[in-house]
């Protein structure tokens, strides 16, 4: 079951068939829903917004509530988009040294404006210092917005002087948001309200096609029929033409919050600093929420309520690994008539609880009959990450995360910055950032000099092309689709490299001898290796126990890689064949866990682990981690340094 088919348990609850007709209403007094705990909250919303198709403004107390419900809603609503709404400013607007806007956040803001235009209906998720922050009006952000339409006839000069005036940068090759390119009959332009730039292809003065695309790879994401390009609308309006975000949106918005009282207390306070004039009033504020749909999950009401909803729900703690209290629990909710839930993406710990909850020691604490009868089907695995467990007593649901039965900590997902940014683009900012006479090296060709960019007529159509000098003047021009054989030449520093002539076959002939060393390794590698798989090594046992029990106490989740390189490292364990493993990875990419991981399996089985590391603050820093790690089990740790 998925946490989406699970949300819909919550529509056989008393309230809510009362409260779904309440929504449909063009008007109505605001709405108190009371005792509604944790992640309840999030599944009776999406359970409502699942048969209503209607728009949504979510305010919680501060960001990081914001950033977890947000979450939670789009794993109960996979079909929908939730969005987020942050402030401009990664520290809060409220404070006095404000730096400069997170071009990450803008973003983001830019999206919501922009859906929010076009669209009906829209699903948002806030906090009071991203709402405090004025937005321009609807009449500017469409002065501002440049719609592109399939099959429309627009001259690409136009394209351009808009762009220009809307504060774009021409550049050779989009990257980042703010930037446009234009290669003949093909103009790329990264808007700030869409994740992937747009490649817009001309054929004369009619858009042809118009589809996103993946920076790095230069591959289409998706076709679209017509897109709004929108430039950093927050740098280019006046403060005079922005508006509180609550008079752009629509009025026909209902507006939920865990604590309008938080959120009218933190307003009518606002210090004056020197962003004071760019924020919402509370007077203004407040006749605007008079006319506005209101819903309030609370215990208390902000506003006079014509209508009070009672849940019955009780929050969850950290079990932090107490294995034999949450078999009790499991025990003590089956036998009242419970339905036991874990929410986790994890197939792998769920089958780990399983094995624990069917241990010798936990069928000892609770007893051979309550084992047998409560735990063997103790509980449901629904796939999906929630908050925040609860149980809830008026429909006899247990639901439990598998983070907060681990002790992990469990961290919410935004999009920033990063978030269209990463380690290959960097490769397209340094072509861009190529000074001409730079070295760089062709895969075809070897190592020439970088001669800049050339606009050059093929078949008709005018492209920008690559201009690469190689020995004696000879031009190499490279197509834009092919940047992926360009790499910019890394070598001993002021040591010049060798530039090679075009046609001959000495690059060749270079690739070729290394092509041959290559192979006369992997011989010998191939040797060595049939020489160890005939000798025979010392097989681990299975994963105990107390395995199940070291890797479950860690307080992250395990990444893919990790989780890879784990299942990896014990099989060559468990297995006759001698090891040769090599665990590779960034600074701070998890390998210790591992190691400690496959330390402790040794240890397991009567066997003494020896870890050797290159210096001596190192000696005193893994000595910590395995001692810190390895505290509650039966091993000793110990360290010998100079």
């Amino acid at each position: 079951m998925t946490l989406s088919d699970f949300s819909e348990i919550y529509s056989k609850h008393s309230s809510f068939t009362d409260l779904k007709e309440k929504l449909q209403q063009e008007n109505f007094q605001p709405l108190l829903l009371k005792g509604l705990q944790a992640s309840s909250k999030s599944i009776f919303a999406s359970a409502l917004m699942k048969v209503t198709d209607l728009s949504h403004l979510f305010i919680l107390t501060d960001k990081e509530k914001a950033a977890y419900f947000q979450n939670d809603l789009k794993e109960l609503l996979p079909g929908k988009d939730i969005l987020f709404f942050p402030s401009s400013y990664k520290r809060s607007v409220l404070k006095e040294d404000v730096s400069k806007p997170d071009s990450g956040s803008i973003i983001l803001r830019t999206e919501v404006l922009d859906k929010v235009r076009k669209n009906k209906s829209y699903i948002i998720v806030s906090y009071p210092e991203a709402l405090f922050e004025k937005v321009t009006d609807r009449e500017n952000l469409k002065k501002n917005t440049l719609d592109l339409v399939k099959g429309e006839e627009v001259p690409i000069d136009f394209i351009k002087e808009m762009l220009a005036e809307y504060g774009f940068e021409k550049v050779d090759f989009v990257f980042e948001p703010g930037q446009f390119a234009v290669r003949g009959s093909i103009v790329d332009i990264f808007s700030f309200s869409n994740d992937y730039p747009y490649r817009i292809d001309f054929f004369d003065e009619e858009i042809e096609s118009i589809r996103s695309f993946d920076t790095v790879t230069q591959l289409s994401k998706a076709k679209f029929e017509k897109v709004s390009v929108v430039p950093d609308i927050h740098e280019r309006i006046d403060n005079k033409n922005k508006v509180s975000f609550f008079k752009f949106m629509s009025d026909k918005t209902t507006v939920w919050s865990d604590d309008f009282a938080f959120f009218f207390d933190k307003l009518k306070h606002i210090p004056e600093t020197e962003n004071y004039n760019k924020l919402i009033s509370y007077a203004e504020t407040s006749d605007l929420f008079s006319n506005l749909k209101t819903l309030e999950f609370a215990e208390k009401s902000y506003f006079k309520t014509e209508q009070i909803f009672l849940f019955d729900t009780i929050k969850h703690v950290q079990l932090n690994k107490n294995f034999e209290q949450f078999a009790k629990q499991l025990i003590q909710y089956k036998k009242d008539g419970f339905e036991n839930y874990i929410f986790s993406v994890n197939d792998a710990q769920i089958e780990r609880l399983k094995d624990i909850l069917n241990s010798e020691e936990i069928i000892n604490a609770v007893g051979k009959e309550d084992a047998k009868n409560y735990l063997q089907n103790g509980f449901s695995h629904i796939n999906g990450i929630l908050n925040e467990g609860f149980t809830d007593l008026n429909l006899k649901i247990n639901c439990y995360t598998e983070h907060q039965i681990y002790g992990r900590y469990h961290k919410f997902v935004l999009r920033g910055a990063s978030y269209y940014k990463n380690k290959e683009t960097l490769t397209l900012k340094e072509i861009n950032s190529l000074q001409a006479g730079d070295f760089v090296v062709h895969s075809d060709h070897g190592i020439g000099r970088f001669g800049g960019l050339q606009t050059v007529d093929v078949g008709g159509k005018l492209q920008e092309a690559v201009r690469l000098v190689y020995k004696d003047n000879d031009i190499l021009l490279v197509n834009i689709h092919n940047l992926h054989k360009i790499s910019k030449y890394k070598g001993k520093e002021g040591k010049q490299p060798k530039i090679y002539k075009l046609g001959s076959t000495a690059w060749q002939t270079i690739k070729k001898k290394t092509k041959s060393r290559v192979k006369d390794i992997a011989r010998e590698l191939i040797a060595l290796y049939a020489k160890r798989k005939q000798e025979k090594g010392f097989a681990f046992a299975p994963d105990s126990y107390l395995q199940y029990a070291l890797e479950s106490s860690f307080i992250f989740e395990d990444t893919p890689d990790q989780r890879k390189s784990t299942d990896a490292v014990k099989q060559d364990m468990e297995s006759e064949i001698p090891m040769d493993r090599l665990v590779c990875g960034d600074v701070g990419f998890g390998k210790t866990e591992i190691a400690v991981r496959a330390a402790f399996k040794a240890v397991a089985d009567n066997k003494q682990v020896a870890i050797l590391v290159p210096t001596t603050v190192l000696t005193l820093q893994h000595f910590k981690t395995f001692a810190s790690r390895l505290k509650d089990l039966p091993c000793s740790v110990d360290y010998l340094s100079r």
